[in-house]
This record gives C-alpha cells, sequence and structure tokens, in this order.
C-alpha cells in the first residue's frame, strides 16, 4: 500500500554547479502536476515531467528544480560569427550606400554573437536534470511506501474494531425483532378492542411478521461482513493499481448498509452499536482519501 503524501530530494553535478530538484506529493483524485522550474533549465521542463508522470501516477505533484552555482564561466565572442556577420554587412553597405560609415555597433543585434565559456551541452543539462528527478521520485516513493504501511496497520484495525462491533449487534437481533413483533401485535390489538371490526388472527400475523421483518438487520450485517472481507484482503495484499479508488467504493457501500440499518432498528442498544460502527467507518474514509 503507497500513501499519497511524500516528499523526495535530488541533486546531480553538472559541471562546477549542480542542479536540485525537489518533488512533494499530496492526496488528490487525479494527477495533478505543478512545476516550478529556474530559467536556466526552462528548456529542459519536458524532461522533468516526463520522470515525474512516468513515476508518481496519482497525486497533487509540486515540483521545483533550480541550479546550484554558475553553469558556466565569463562571456566570449563568437570572432567567426562577427566576421562572417561584418563582411555580410559590409557588403550590403556597399550594395546601398557606399559612403556611409559601418560602426562596430551594429553587430550588437548579430544572434548568439554572444556565448558563455563552459557552458554544458544541452544533452548534459538534460541528463542531469533527469538524474536528480530520478533521485527525488526515489525518495518520494520511499516515504510514500513507509507512510502507506502505517496507513495499512491503522486501517487492518479499524477493521477489527467493525468487525467486533458486529459481533457485538448480532445476538441482540433476534431480541429486537421479536420485541417489534411484540410491540406491534399489542397496539394492533388494542386499536381493534371495542371496535366492529373482527379480528383476522391469520391476517394480523401475517402483517405483523411483514413489520418485523422491517427491523431484522441481518442481511445488512451480512453484507457488511462481505464487504469488510474483501476490505482486508486489499489492505493485505497492499495492490497499488487503483488500490485507492476500490477502498473508496467498498466505503461506501459500507456506509450505505450502515444507514440503512441503523434506519431499521428500534433497539437502542443496537442503535448505540451501530453508530459507533459508523464512527469508524468515517475515520478509515478519511484514512484512504489518502491512499493512492
Amino acid at each position: 500500500m503507497l500513501s499519497m503524501t511524500g516528499y523526495g530530494r535530488g541533486r546531480a553535478q553538472l559541471g562546477d554547479a549542480a542542479v536540485l530538484v525537489e518533488v512533494r506529493a499530496v492526496n488528490h483524485r487525479f494527477l495533478d502536476l505543478r512545476t516550478r522550474i529556474a530559467p536556466e533549465l526552462a528548456t529542459d521542463s519536458g524532461v522533468l515531467e516526463e520522470v515525474v508522470r512516468k513515476q508518481l501516477r496519482r497525486g497533487r505533484i509540486d515540483v521545483s528544480a533550480r541550479v546550484e552555482g554558475r553553469l558556466s564561466g565569463a562571456l566570449v565572442v563568437d570572432t567567426e560569427r562577427a566576421s562572417t556577420a561584418f563582411a555580410a554587412l559590409r557588403q550590403l553597405r556597399d550594395a546601398l550606400a557606399p559612403d556611409e560609415p559601418l560602426p562596430l555597433a551594429l553587430l550588437a543585434g548579430v544572434p548568439a554573437l554572444f556565448r558563455e565559456a563552459g557552458a554544458p551541452t544541452t544533452s548534459e543539462r538534460e541528463a542531469a536534470v533527469r538524474e536528480a528527478a530520478e533521485q527525488a521520485c526515489t525518495g518520494l516513493l520511499a516515504m510514500r511506501r513507509a507512510e502507506g504501511a502505517a496507513l495499512a496497520a491503522d486501517l487492518s484495525q479499524r477493521l477489527g474494531r467493525v468487525l467486533a462491533l458486529i459481533d457485538e449487534i448480532e445476538p441482540a437481533l433476534p431480541a429486537v425483532v421479536e420485541a417489534a413483533r411484540a410491540r406491534l401485535t399489542a397496539r394492533i390489538v388494542k386499536l381493534l378492542e371495542g371496535g366492529e371490526l373482527a379480528l383476522d388472527r391469520q391476517r394480523l400475523e401475517l402483517e405483523v411478521a411483514i413489520l418485523a421483518d422491517r427491523a431484522d438487520v441481518s442481511e445488512e450485517l451480512t453484507r457488511l461482513r462481505s464487504h469488510i472481507g474483501q476490505l482486508q484482503l486489499l489492505v493485505a495484499t497492499g495492490e497499488q493499481d487503483g488500490l485507492g479508488r476500490r477502498m473508496e467504493f467498498l466505503l461506501q457501500e459500507l456506509a450505505r448498509e450502515a444507514n440503512t440499518a441503523s434506519s431499521k432498528v428500534p433497539d437502542a442498544r443496537v442503535t448505540q452499536g451501530i453508530l459507533a460502527l459508523k464512527a469508524e467507518l468515517e475515520r478509515m474514509r478519511e484514512q484512504v482519501q489518502n491512499v493512492l
């Protein structure tokens, strides 16, 4: 089991400088990737996003990449490019205005006339960004695994408590159903006393049985046990592909069965147990929202 929360940091040497990548993740239904990249690495954003998307499938992911130190040295002039450009300008001057002076300042508009000495190549920069990003993602995944193990332990304990509550509720159900039957019978008999209508015992028993059956939540408890068994299996195996979403679905079904049961049972003691059960389910729902 993996948590969606985590943090990782990576560092890769790039000449005399270093590329630093930090990755933070919190829970989110989908993959929501947000990046902050230093200007020196702006052209490498595609490499950074590729690594993160490949390793981190879900969650809100905040990624930052920056450079520690200087990537290059002093500016130098590309003299060959300057000579070629000046010759072209002189040829244009001679053709259009032979007597016009040709100031060197015109070369300032020539693209890439100045370059930084010792600047890393594109491939070197991309390799450093990839290495730092992979380190950061590896660290984040390690934290996700550690938090996932803690989540699994907590969920396992809570599922055990839910089963214990069902074990407490079930023995009281026959008495609850019988009490409902007795109350309904007494109420109907009292309504018919002194009336002109004849009491049809068979019909009365049928109606009482139907009404009493509505107070029986044994089917709901059976389905609760089934869903809990599936959740326990998911927690034990720790399957990672869509685990959080499957657990959320099962908890929704558990909550639905618990709500149905609480609306059917008139007994205060049983209702108290079901309310405690619903409280545990709500706590689990909050935990499962952070499962990948």
